[in-house]
């Protein structure tokens, strides 16, 4: 038997779960879409209000919340009160971590407010934005200036705030790194309700570098300024299909965009954007765009593809018309590229409506796309939620650039999941040892993809039921994802904390570096007051009893430090 076979697995019997998942379409079609559409008018409706108030009103404003914000934390007695969490309901989320903590007793503070964009600096470059700012709502303000964001994250609900204390990744991310990477000041209040900004090289330097990864455990984000990049009104795109088996798909890819002379820094050399998809263990289909103007574009013989349009095939299904068709190019206009990934959510959307990528469907029905996943989540329910949990995975694995073929092999041995999203970006070698690093000495093997200063990983985006649930199989998806989990600690590898983890302390701390985030916390007083970022991130339910202890342990460890 090769690696890539995959070991026959008795029959699972089905249970009532089952049937309520197999038709939760009726649900989404009555509740949930139209939900949905009234829920995002109505944030539309706020965007314009905020839009048509001058700069130096909104700048008032988040002045008064500040204020606000630093009132409230001053109110929390700490020995009666819980730790400090946002007053963002647990459903609102988009990831599929629990938040479970917030039914241990808490103390909330309200962020609702920190919904604007302050400034557009067009002189500086950069974007100056509350936490509670969208995807969808900071390109519709930027893109028609020909600016945008060094890295737009495909989803148009994806916040600022959960982007820069998660994780956030595009296209562009093999140029200019996660999004984290692309802020270059945060306006944070700690613990003690003082209000400091933090750049990374002012005296809140290791703060800045600890911020990203730490989800929101260091204090609250109330603003932060992010690069802006010129761009261009169109996205040259190229479809090329790729086949073989998972390693030559993987070296396909790697190939797309990273030069095998290792002149990374090239633009002649090195698209704009770049992305993959695998959609079998021997086919896929890799692409890269270049900004394009809008005379360029509408050249004779040139072909315009609107994706945006509720009637146009899900993004998925049209790439992998290049297996068929062969390489093809196409021009694109960029915020709809941008968001390509947002009418479908990605693939997961065949599991939310089986029709829904049917023409008929998307030409009555396909302007209700998408569902909000929050509002998903909240008409789930325990058991269904449970099922997800068990039979469905949403995970990324970032990986080094030259691993992506093990971990291909890997996903299709243990998961059997497809399609399968390949996104790369770097990983800065910065000058603090953050959370998440490069390989030691990562600068001296001269791989494909890497320089002096960056190593190259790729997110290998795992989203769909695996290939057992879909034939009625028995999967354990908890231990599928304990295996997954190791198998990235082994290889230098992480897993974003916005999903599901079965990682218990002792191998969360393998995965990730604590040093600075532990210095950090215990510096500017987050120990006592915020939940440590393991505790947030841990499944199932957290215990008022549990979380206590847990944050003595770590207050005992730092009076024992201060005392030596």
């Amino acid at each position: 038997m090769s690696d890539l076979d995959v070991p026959l697995r008795p029959k699972r019997k089905k249970t009532i779960v089952d049937f309520l998942v197999k038709f939760r379409w009726i649900l989404v079609i009555l509740v949930v879409l139209p939900f949905s559409t009234a829920y995002y008018f109505l944030i539309y409706l706020g965007d314009v209000r905020s839009e048509m108030k001058s700069y130096k009103q909104r700048q008032k404003e988040h002045d008064e919340n500040v204020k606000k914000v630093v009132k409230r934390l001053k109110q929390r007695n700490a020995k009666k009160d819980g730790l400090v969490c946002t007053a963002r309901k647990p459903w609102v989320a988009v990831g599929m971590r629990n938040v479970d903590y917030k039914r241990a007793r808490h103390f909330e503070v309200d962020l609702s407010a920190f919904r604007n964009i302050l400034e557009i600096d067009k002189e500086r470059m950069i974007a100056r934005v509350e936490p509670l700012v969208n995807m969808g709502q900071i390109s519709r303000t930027t893109v028609p200036m020909n600016l945008s964001l060094a890295v737009v994250a495909e989803l148009d609900d994806l916040t600022v705030g959960g982007l820069i204390n998660g994780y956030g990744i595009e296209g562009s991310s093999h140029i200019y790194g996660l999004f984290s990477d692309t802020v270059v000041a945060y306006e944070i209040v700690l613990a003690d309700g003082s209000v400091v900004r933090a750049t990374k090289d002012n005296e809140y330097s290791d703060l800045f570098y600890a911020i990203p990864w730490s989800q929101g455990t260091l204090g609250l984000l109330v603003a932060a300024e992010i690069k802006l990049i010129p761009i261009k009104e169109y996205m040259k795109l190229t479809y090329t299909p790729v086949k073989g088996n998972l390693q030559d798909l993987a070296q396909g890819y790697i190939d797309s965009f990273a030069p095998r002379d290792c002149d990374q820094d090239n633009p002649e050399k090195v698209p704009d954007f770049v992305e993959g998809m695998i959609y079998s263990p021997t086919e896929g289909v890799m692409m890269t765009g270049r900004y394009a103007s809008k005379e360029e574009a509408k050249k004779k013989g040139n072909k315009i593809n609107s994706v945006g349009w509720w009637f146009k095939p899900w993004f998925y299904q049209h790439a992998q018309t290049a297996l068929k068709k062969g390489e093809f190019v196409e021009y694109i206009p960029t915020r709809e590229y941008y968001h390509r990934h947002t009418r479908c959510l990605y693939w997961e959307g065949k599991l939310i409506l089986p029709f829904g990528d049917q023409w008929w469907f998307r030409f009555l029905m396909g302007w209700l796309m998408p569902p909000k996943v929050s509002l998903l989540k909240a008409t789930q329910g325990e058991a269904i939620r449970n099922y997800y949990h068990e039979m469905h995975v949403i995970q990324d694995m970032l990986v080094p650039l030259y691993k992506v073929g093990d971990a291909l092999e890997w996903v299709h041995r243990e998961m059997e999941i497809y399609p399968i999203w390949l996104c790369p970006h770097r990983l800065f070698k910065l000058p603090v040892k953050t959370m998440v690093y490069p390989e030691p000495g990562f600068e001296h093997q001269h791989r494909q993809g890497d320089t002096h200063y960056a190593q190259m990983y790729t997110d290998v985006g795992v989203y769909y039921a695996p290939g057992p649930v879909l034939r009625g199989e028995v999967f354990d998806g908890a231990e599928a994802v304990r295996r997954m989990e190791q198998w990235l600690i082994e290889n230098h590898s992480f897993q974003p904390q916005y999903a599901v983890s079965e990682l218990n302390e002792k191998d969360f701390w393998r995965m990730f570096d604590a040093g600075l985030y532990e210095h950090v916390r215990r510096k500017y007083g987050a120990v006592g007051t915020f939940m440590s970022v393991y505790y947030k991130s841990k499944k199932g339910r957290k215990t008022e009893k549990e979380v206590q202890e847990a944050e003595q342990a770590h207050l005992e460890t730092a009076y024992a430090e201060a005392d030596g």
